[in-house]
C-alpha cells in the first residue's frame, strides 16, 4: 500500500544531529526496525520513513500510518493540545530507552541509545504533521542550520499565551456633570471684603531698629455688578479669573506712601572690641636636614636552578607533522598526499571501525569514507589555515553513498603539538567532538 507524501526538502538545507560520531539520519531506517522490534510501535509510528532520491541530495518523507493530513498550524487548538501531550509521553519513553542501551556492555547498544537520544530532534513546527489525528515527525534527526539541538523538544510546538485586555479602574471615569460657574459670581468675594494690611515685623536680633506701624485699612471700592448671560466654563478657569481680578485690584487697594517721609535712624549701641590672645610662635626652621650616613646593601646571590634535561620523543615516520616554517609562512605543503585517519568510532551495522581516508593536494581533495555493509562514501574538501594558526579541513557537504544515503563528514581542527605533530579533533556537531589521527599512506 502506497504511504502518503508528507514533505520533501534538500538535506544541503538543514543540519544533521547525531551521537557516538554518527548522523541519525544515516541509520533512520535501522532505528525505526530497532523500535518496532522493541515493541516501540507507537514511537516508530510518530517518525516518518525517509526515502533519498538518485542524486542523494534530496529526501522524501512518507507517512508510516494512515489517514487525512493536515498541518500543524492549521489543526484545532485541541487537536493539537491531545497531541503534543502524545508527544512528550513517546519522548519519555524514548528518553528512558536511550539511557538504558547507554549502559549496556555491548558497543551497538550504546550506539543506538546514544542515536535514539537526538532522534525526536526536528527543525520546526513546519515539519510535523496530524495524520488521523497523529502527530508526525518529518526530518527528524536534523535541525536548522547553525543551530545546537534544543534542550526542550517540543518547545516551539507549545502555544504562545494569549495577554489579557488591561482594564482601567472604575474609579478613573467621573460620571459628573460638568459644573457650572459665572463670572460676576466668581469676582464677588475679591470685590466685596476690605483688605487689612499689616506691617511687617522686623527681625528680632535688632530689637532698638524697630518701628511701629500702625495698621491702616483701605475702603475697597464698590463692586460693580456685571450682568452677564451665564455659561459653562471648566474648573480650571476659576484660579484664572481670581488671578486677573487680583492683580487689577492689587494697585487701587495698596496705601499710597508719602514722599516726605524722614528716615528714621534708630541708636544702636557700639558693639565691644574682642581682643584674642595672641598665638604660641613657631619654632624656627634649621636651614639644614639631619643627615643618616649612607649604606650599601649588596643583593644576594639566586641560587641557580638545576636544569632538567629536555627529553625529545621520537616522531613516527607516517604521522602528521605541521611545519613551523611552513606554518609561518601561511602555506600547508605538509598536508600533501593521501592519509588514513583514525576515528574512534564504529559502525553500529557491523560493530567495527570506520574506514576514512583523505587525499589533499594544495588545500583540495576528496574524502572516501567505508561502513556498514561495504557502503562507499564520497566527499569534495578543502583546507586552510586559521589566523590562530590551528590547520582547518572541512567537507563541503555531507558525503554521497553507493546506496543513495548521505552520511556526515567530520569538521577536523589540528593544532601543533610536542615536535610539531598535529593534534587533531573531529567535531560532528555542537555536542559530538572525537579524536583522530592522521597517518600518511605509503609513507
Amino acid at each position: 500500500m502506497a504511504k502518503t507524501l508528507l514533505r520533501s526538502g534538500s538535506l544541503d538545507d538543514f543540519q544533521s544531529v547525531g551521537g557516538g560520531g554518527q548522523a541519525v539520519f544515516a541509520s533512520a531506517l535501522q532505528i525505526r526496525e530497532t523500535l518496532r522490534l522493541r515493541k516501540q510501535q507507537t514511537l516508530a509510528e510518530c517518525l516518518a520513513i525517509p526515502q533519498v532520491n538518485d542524486e542523494g541530495d534530496r529526501v522524501d518523507w512518507y507517512s508510516p500510518v494512515e489517514g487525512e493530513v493536515q498541518a500543524w498550524k492549521s489543526a484545532d487548538e485541541e487537536v493539537r493540545e491531545r497531541a503534543l501531550h502524545q508527544l512528550e509521553t513517546l519522548a519519555d519513553s524514548a528518553l528512558s530507552l536511550a539511557r538504558k542501551c547507554q549502559q549496556s556492555e555491548k558497543t551497538a547498544q550504546q550506539l543506538f541509545g546514544a542515536l535514539l537520544e537526538k532522534a525526536l530532534q526536528f527543525p520546526g513546527e513546519n515539519h510535523v504533521f496530524l495524520v488521523g489525528d497523529k502527530p508526525v515527525i518529518t526530518f527528524w534527526g536534523f535541525v536548522n542550520l547553525n543551530e545546537s539541538a534544543r534542550e526542550e523538544l517540543f518547545g516551539c510546538l507549545h502555544f504562545a499565551p494569549v495577554p489579557e485586555p488591561l482594564i482601567d479602574d472604575e474609579d478613573d471615569f467621573i460620571d459628573d456633570e460638568p459644573l457650572t460657574v459665572t463670572l460676576s459670581h466668581a469676582d464677588e468675594p475679591l470685590l466685596a471684603a476690605p483688605l487689612t494690611l499689616a506691617a511687617e515685623p522686623e527681625p528680632e536680633a535688632e530689637p532698638a531698629a524697630e518701628l511701629p506701624a500702625e495698621p491702616k485699612t483701605v475702603e475697597a471700592p464698590a463692586p460693580v455688578a456685571i450682568q452677564k448671560k451665564s455659561r459653562r466654563i471648566p474648573l480650571w478657569s476659576l484660579p484664572v479669573a481670581a488671578v486677573i481680578v487680583a492683580a487689577v485690584a492689587g494697585p487701587l487697594l495698596w496705601p499710597r506712601q508719602t514722599t516726605s517721609a524722614e528716615p528714621v535712624v534708630a541708636n544702636v549701641a557700639p558693639q565691644p572690641v574682642v581682643t584674642q590672645p595672641s598665638a604660641p610662635s613657631l619654632p624656627a626652621l634649621k636651614p639644614t636636614l639631619p643627615l643618616l650616613q649612607a649604606s650599601v646593601t649588596v643583593p644576594e646571590k639566586e641560587e641557580k636552578q638545576e636544569e632538567k634535561p629536555v627529553i625529545i620523543a621520537a616522531i613516527p615516520k607516517d604521522a602528521l607533522v605541521m611545519e613551523s616554517d611552513q606554518l609561518r609562512a601561511g602555506t600547508t605543503k605538509f598536508l600533501n598526499g593521501s592519509w588514513r585517519v583514525l576515528v574512534d568510532v564504529k559502525d553500529p551495522v557491523s560493530g567495527k571501525a570506520l574506514s576514512l581516508r583523505y587525499q589533499i593536494l594544495n588545500n583540495k581533495g576528496t574524502a572516501r569514507l567505508v561502513h556498514g555493509a561495504n557502503v562507499v562514501c564520497k566527499a569534495d574538501i578543502f583546507s586552510g589555515l586559521h589566523q590562530n594558526g590551528e590547520l582547518l579541513v572541512k567537507s563541503r557537504g555531507t558525503a554521497r553513498c553507493n546506496d543513495g544515503s548521505r552520511y556526515p563528514m567530520p569538521e577536523i581542527s589540528c593544532k601543533a603539538g610536542t615536535s610539531g605533530i598535529a593534534e587533531c579533533t573531529g567535531r560532528y556537531d555542537a555536542s559530538t567532538v572525537v579524536p583522530l589521527t592522521f597517518r600518511k599512506v605509503g609513507a
